[in-house]
């Protein structure tokens, strides 16, 4: 019932590009083709509009949708006539998110009919345990179905700005884009990831869907994201060899936060006093452990708004306001 509710919000994703490859004979150039998954959210006056994972659509020479609303009907030249070119309405590189838009008149009016939005879920209220479907495109194949349950919330990876949730349900490659929902056939999260190593075993992760549709938002204007940019390179304060190595040294009391490795020039940390060897241990109230937890509480606010950082400087806990500027970078 879940993937008969929520498949015809799901389409695969073909990106054909082209690639850079070196050898010993010098430079050329090698036409590369990669597949993944979208969900469909809404529409516009002349457009349909899916939102995916950037790394999905990353490098395009050629989008292409193709929908698919029964699994077990063989090839035919009917499912060539479901497959209809896209565009990037905008995407977001830290994120890993994009928009992608077809034309509604290119779509067929058959597949037309039965295309419908994603019923989308609470990803805030979802527990530990609880049961979970992911849908996608694995491996070019079109649309499979697997289960599973929400293995963590919250997870903070290098790399990337979101707090995930993880799964345990089977992601291969093409699940990238899909839905992850919830038994009521919800979306709750956008898959985009799996830890891959001998050793791990049912690692999955996905954006949770209200972030996800937050920054989509501003992609499908194809506006693009303001960032709130403060000026500073950190370490965190589990990483003693480059602490020791940059001179930074880190009081024995202090159980969490991130050290300032430098302070760009004119920068709104410059302004605010902060100086290499400080430990920010928080942003306006929320106690920062790592460097992905300073990112996701400072990508909560934007340009121009006015944050509190409490750090450590000599021993001692000190306070501070920082008035944010715009910049794609931290």
């Amino acid at each position: 019932a879940i993937a008969e509710k929520s498949m015809p919000s799901v389409v695969s994703i073909t990106n054909k590009g082209v690639q850079e490859i070196r050898s010993w004979f010098g430079t050329y150039q090698q036409e590369t083709s990669g597949s993944g998954s979208g969900i469909i959210i809404g529409e516009n006056e002349t457009e349909l509009l899916i939102v995916t994972n950037y790394h999905v659509v990353a490098d395009s020479t050629e989008l292409s949708v193709y929908f698919s609303f029964d699994e077990n009907a063989e090839t035919s030249e009917g499912e060539a006539e479901n497959v209809v070119s896209a565009k990037i309405k905008g995407y977001d590189s830290q994120k890993d998110l994009a928009v992608i838009s077809v034309k509604l008149s290119d779509i067929p009016n058959d597949a037309k009919k039965k295309i419908v939005f994603a019923s989308i879920g609470d990803s805030s209220t979802l527990k530990v345990g609880e049961q979970v479907v992911a849908i996608g495109n694995a491996l070019g194949y079109g649309q499979s179905v697997t289960t599973g349950i929400v293995s963590a919330v919250n997870r903070q990876l290098e790399g990337f700005d979101s707090n995930l949730i993880q799964t345990d349900a089977a992601i291969n490659p093409g699940n990238s884009g899909g839905p992850i929902c919830n038994i009521n056939g919800e979306v709750i999260g956008v898959t985009n990831m799996k830890l891959v190593d001998s050793t791990v075993e049912g690692m999955g992760f996905a954006i949770p869907i209200e972030d996800a549709l937050f920054y989509a938002a501003t992609l499908e204007k194809g506006d693009a994201v303001a960032r709130p940019y403060i000026g500073i390179g950190m370490l965190d304060i589990t990483d003693s060899y480059y602490l020791w190595q940059n001179g930074i040294n880190v009081p024995n009391d202090v159980e969490h936060g991130i050290a300032i490795l430098e302070v760009a020039e004119d920068s709104p940390a410059s302004v605010a006093k902060l100086k290499k060897g400080d430990i920010i241990i928080e942003l306006d109230g929320e106690d920062i452990n790592s460097i992905a937890e300073f990112r996701y509480e400072l990508y909560k606010h934007t340009p121009g708004e006015s944050i509190k950082i409490k750090y450590i400087r000599n021993g001692k806990k000190k306070t501070t306001t920082i008035k944010l500027t715009e910049s794609t970078g931290a």
